[in-house]
């Protein structure tokens, strides 16, 4: 009599892994006649991931955090970066290249943010939150490239603190104003709803020896408002190992939102002229220590 198959094992449904990394820099003048600060910065990185496949299914979660603090001389520490982006994906094989996917994207920060003198909030944990819901295909033609296209794609702004959401900030519908003009506290709004079309491109590649190159790009059009205005996310890393425990990393992230308004100087006196969207710019370069477990 034929003896019935095991049940498969976890571990082999299962991939399980991630990498982290602390970066450090630091300076230290004595005498020095040019000038300069006293500093001490430090950069942590977590990517985790969570892979399961079985059969025509497969669902590959990840979470990144990144945080970071800087201390220059005689000055109080501060936050240099903060991100907390978990992203869970479901795909059920349609042809050899093609899945039929669902995604979920959030994207948040673990801590608030202050302007220099600290007396005014910039933003905080789920001030702002972006949530992406999006339904469609997913072309992967190897293990190194995705390209996540979804024609239904719901997009959710949260702004939890009423302080900012009376501001308007991060294109969530600001307070009302009275007859004097002034604005109502507590009747900003937390929810800012769109509707539209979304592509997702994931590419990763060792370019050279110990030498990795990883991509993110999300684009985004909201069909129920300007939709020739596209929201770009862009992030790009080089990584660089030394060795099992040493690496270097150059990180480069671009943002643009038109519904998000930035402070606008359209000369040198300094002072703020108004708000508009502009292109966001982010970049970070660091060496330290790198442990990467399966």
């Amino acid at each position: 009599m034929a003896q019935e198959a095991a049940p498969a094992d976890t571990a082999e449904i299962w991939d399980l892994g991630g990498e982290g990394t602390i970066n450090f820099s630091q300076v230290s003048l004595s005498n020095w006649a040019s000038g300069g600060q006293n500093s001490l910065s430090v950069l942590g990185l977590a990517n985790l991931y969570a892979n399961y496949k079985h059969g025509p299914s497969s669902w590959n979660n990840t979470l990144d955090v990144t945080y970071g603090m800087v201390k220059l001389e005689n000055q109080q520490v501060r936050k240099s970066d903060d991100k907390l982006e978990l992203n869970v994906k479901y795909g059920h094989k349609a042809s050899e290249r093609w899945f039929y996917s669902a995604q979920l994207n959030i994207k948040t920060q673990l801590t608030p943010t202050y302007t220099i003198t600290r007396d005014t909030l910039i933003s905080n944990f789920l001030s702002p939150a972006f949530v992406l819901l999006s339904l469609g295909m997913d072309y992967k033609p190897n293990d190194k490239l995705s390209v996540f296209i979804s024609p239904l794609t719901g997009k959710l702004t949260i702004v939890e603190s009423q302080m900012l959401a009376d501001r308007g900030a991060f294109g969530v519908a600001g307070a009302a104003k009275d007859a004097s003009g002034n604005l109502i506290p507590g009747t900003g709004k937390h929810l800012r709803k769109e509707f539209g079309g979304y592509v997702n491109v994931r590419y990763k590649k060792e370019i050279l020896q110990n030498v990795t190159l990883q991509s993110k790009l999300d684009l985004f059009t909201n069909y129920l408002n300007d939709p020739q205005n596209i929201d770009v996310n862009w992030e790009n890393s080089l990584n660089f190992k030394v060795n099992s425990y040493i690496s270097a990393s150059l990180f480069v992230h671009m943002i643009y939102d038109d519904d998000v308004k930035i402070n606008v100087k359209s000369n040198d006196d300094g002072k703020i002229d108004g708000f508009g969207p502009r292109l966001q710019t982010k970049e970070v370069l660091g060496i330290g220590l790198s442990y990467k477990f399966d």
